[in-house]
C-alpha cells in the first residue's frame, strides 16, 4: 500500500520540540527497509509558502490529479468519487468559518471549534446563496462544515489550502489574482449578513463562536477528458492509497502533548502492517509529510539498491527524529 502521513512534522515549535523525545520504534524500523524515490518535495522551494500543503500535492500526484499549487481541484475530484458526474464544470470547497479580529490581524479559527449544528448550517447557507448566484455560483450544502459551490470563477482560481490557514492571519492566504475580486467583495458582504443573522445571535447569547466568513479551496474542474474514475482507495500503480489523518486536529490546535500520543499510536498501529507487508515482499510506499515538505519511500527503491547499501541501511542507526525534523 501507499501510506501518507500528514503533519507528519507540523510547524508548531512546541510539536518539533518533541521530535528528539518521540519514541516511534515501527517507524525506525521502516526506515531501515524503504529507501527515498527522489529528494523531499518542498513546492519548488515555496516551503512553507505554498498554497497547498506537501501531503496533498503528494496525494495529488498518486491519484494523477493535476498539483499545480493551489489549484488541485479536489471538489470535482470528491464529487466524482461520490458517484456524481463534475460535468467538465469548475467547483470548489466552502467552509463556514470564523475569523478571530485581533489588534494588528484576522486569525483563522479551526473550524471545527464551532461545533456547529447540521440545522445551523443550513440556515446559514440558505440566507447566502442568493448573494453567491448573482455572482453565478451555486452553493450546495453537504454537511455543517463542508459544502461545495460550482460556477466559472473557480475555473483556474488558484487558493490556499483550509489547513495551511487554520492559527494563521487570514490576510496572507487570499487570493490576490483577478477573478477572486467577487470571492472577496462576497466574504465582506457575508460578514455583514452574518453579523445579525438569527443563528449567530443565538449562538453567541450561548457563549459560542459565531460564523462570521467562509473559506474557498480545492477549486477548479477536472481535465477536459478524465480517465475513468478511480477508486478513492486505489493510488497510482494500483496500490491502495491510504491518508492517515490523526494528526492533523492536535498539529493545527497546536497541542503538541496530543500530537505526540497521536503519532506513538499511529507507530504502534499503523506502521506494522507495512512492516509485514515488507517483509513478504509486498510494494509498500510511505510518504511523510510536513508542513514545508514531504518525502517519499518506497521499499522497490530499497529492492533495487545493492546488496551492499541494502546491508548498510539495515544495520545503520534510524534516528526518525533526524528525518522528520527536515520536514
Amino acid at each position: 500500500m501507499h501510506l501518507i502521513i500528514p503533519f507528519a512534522a507540523p510547524a508548531h515549535s512546541g510539536c518539533r520540540a518533541l521530535l528528539p523525545r518521540m519514541a516511534l520504534p515501527q517507524l525506525a524500523r521502516l526506515l531501515a527497509r524503504l529507501a527515498p524515490v527522489g529528494p523531499a518535495d518542498d513546492a519548488a522551494g515555496l516551503a512553507d509558502r505554498s498554497l497547498a500543503l506537501p501531503h496533498e500535492r503528494a496525494q495529488a500526484r498518486s491519484l494523477d490529479l493535476p498539483d499545480r499549487d493551489g489549484q488541485i481541484p479536489w471538489a470535482a475530484w470528491q464529487l466524482q468519487q461520490s458517484g456524481t458526474s463534475p460535468g467538465g464544470q469548475a467547483w470548489a470547497r466552502f467552509t463556514p468559518c470564523h475569523w478571530a479580529v485581533g489588534s494588528d490581524h484576522v486569525a483563522m479559527r479551526p473550524p471545527e471549534a464551532l461545533q456547529l449544528a447540521d440545522d445551523e448550517s443550513r440556515a446559514l447557507l440558505e440566507a447566502m446563496a442568493p448573494y453567491f448566484t448573482q455572482d453565478g455560483l451555486t452553493l450546495q450544502w453537504q454537511s455543517a462544515l463542508h459544502w461545495r459551490a460550482c460556477g466559472d470563477m473557480l475555473r483556474e482560481l488558484p487558493c490556499a489550502s483550509l489547513d495551511r490557514v487554520v492559527g494563521r492571519a487570514v490576510d496572507d492566504w487570499l487570493p490576490r489574482v483577478p477573478q477572486a475580486r467577487p470571492l472577496r467583495r462576497l466574504q465582506q458582504e457575508m460578514q455583514m449578513l452574518l453579523y445579525t443573522h438569527p443563528v449567530n445571535e443565538a449562538r453567541e447569547r450561548a457563549g459560542r463562536l459565531p460564523v462570521n466568513s467562509f473559506w474557498v479551496d480545492g477549486a477548479g474542474a477536472l481535465p477536459a477528458a478524465p480517465s475513468e474514475a478511480r477508486p478513492s482507495d486505489a493510488g497510482a500503480g494500483g496500490l491502495p492509497l491510504l491518508v492517515d489523518d490523526r494528526l492533523r486536529q492536535p498539529a493545527l490546535q497546536g497541542d503538541a502533548p496530543a500530537w505526540q500520543q497521536a503519532w506513538e499510536a499511529l507507530d504502534a498501529q499503523a506502521l506494522p502492517p507495512l512492516l509485514e507487508a515488507v517483509a513478504r515482499g509486498a510494494a509498500v510506499r510511505l510518504t511523510l509529510a510536513g508542513e514545508r515538505a514531504a518525502l517519499t519511500l518506497d521499499a522497490r527503491a530499497m529492492a533495487s539498491a545493492s546488496a551492499w547499501q541494502r546491508l548498510a541501511a539495515r544495520w545503520r542507526p534510524h534516528r526518525p527524529a533526524d528525518l522528520l525534523s527536515a520536514l
